[in-house]
């Protein structure tokens, strides 16, 4: 596990969920397994944990424990799921969003800059369209929106352009084959942060990341039960203003609803106003954790303040 995922802001996960030894947790993002691990050592004999992971690879990382179920499934399902196992409401949820360490660190999953590989970069291989499929069958527009929109890209027009062009000539397959393909594209002393808003606007797309993550957000809120926690890590800026907005207030853009006397309508309450990030000791640990924002928030008794 150590080499799969190095878990992040561990401790202040732990005490965001504020775990009840016979509550019901659900840690939507298993990945090695790192914080279902520790969630289980606060949890009792009658505790139960469920993890969700649409990645074949998590699998072998299931710890063998009674209390532990392995959902091999995309947290946008976590309701249904929960039916399944006859769960109508827990008492915490936890999502550490992104790409585990083990996905960036595999070149043939094509998540990393670091590496040729094929364009790949889906999260599960159940998943039809891969970062190949985007690049050489989208139109102009479509690959300007998405580089813009997931990516924040610059100059979004001119990138769409040049791809484009270049497919014409010889299909992008490898991630060889794209940095070729953009490198009149990518500003000079910036090509690491370049490629990386590339490799993210790509990612997005392929796993539909942000149209996920709401729909998990608003099953969130509906599930937990009053006084139970929500906590989530993100690790861009997309991520971390819906998981903001939504906190805030229950939705995910425009002005919160009132009910009649004035009082906001939002099913969840923060606990942190500002998002807590790793300290000197954990990135000089783990340098991963650099971008990452931890927000918890708690379910309201009542759907306003």
């Amino acid at each position: 596990m150590s080499n799969y995922h190095k878990p992040v802001l561990l401790n202040h996960c732990l005490e965001g969920l504020a775990i009840r030894p016979d509550g019901i947790y659900i840690d939507v993002t298993f990945g090695g397994g790192g914080h279902s691990r520790a969630i289980l050592e606060q949890l009792g004999d009658k505790g139960k944990l469920i993890g969700f992971d649409q990645d074949e690879d998590a699998v072998a990382n299931a710890p063998d424990d009674e209390r532990f179920t392995l959902a091999k499934q995309n947290f946008r399902f976590l309701k249904n799921v929960l039916r399944l196992y006859g769960i109508k409401s827990v008492d915490g949820i936890l999502a550490d969003l992104g790409v585990s360490s083990h996905q960036f660190d595999t070149p043939e999953r094509g998540f990393s800059t670091r590496f040729d590989g094929p364009l790949d970069m889906r999260m599960s291989r159940g998943i039809k369209r891969t970062a190949a499929d985007v690049l050489n069958t989208c139109d102009e527009y479509e690959l300007r929106r998405m580089f813009a929109l997931y990516g924040e890209v610059d100059n979004a027009p001119r990138l769409a352009r040049q791809i484009v062009t270049a497919r014409e000539e010889h299909p992008l397959y490898t991630i060889a084959d794209l940095k070729t393909a953009i490198a009149p594209c990518v500003r000079r002393g910036k090509e690491h942060q370049y490629l990386a808003q590339v490799f993210q606007a790509l990612r997005i797309e392929v796993n539909g990341e942000l149209d996920a993550l709401q729909e998990m957000l608003v099953q969130a809120a509906e599930i937990l039960n009053p006084g139970g926690r929500l906590v989530v890590i993100s690790y861009h800026s997309l991520e971390d203003r819906l998981v903001k907005n939504f906190i805030r207030s229950g939705k995910f853009e425009g002005d919160a609803e009132k009910d009649f006397f004035g009082n906001l309508i939002r099913p969840l309450e923060a606990v942190n106003r500002k998002p807590i990030v790793p300290d000197e000791t954990e990135l000089q640990e783990n340098n991963r954790s650099r971008s990452a924002k931890l927000r918890i928030a708690e379910k309201n008794t009542v759907p306003h303040e």
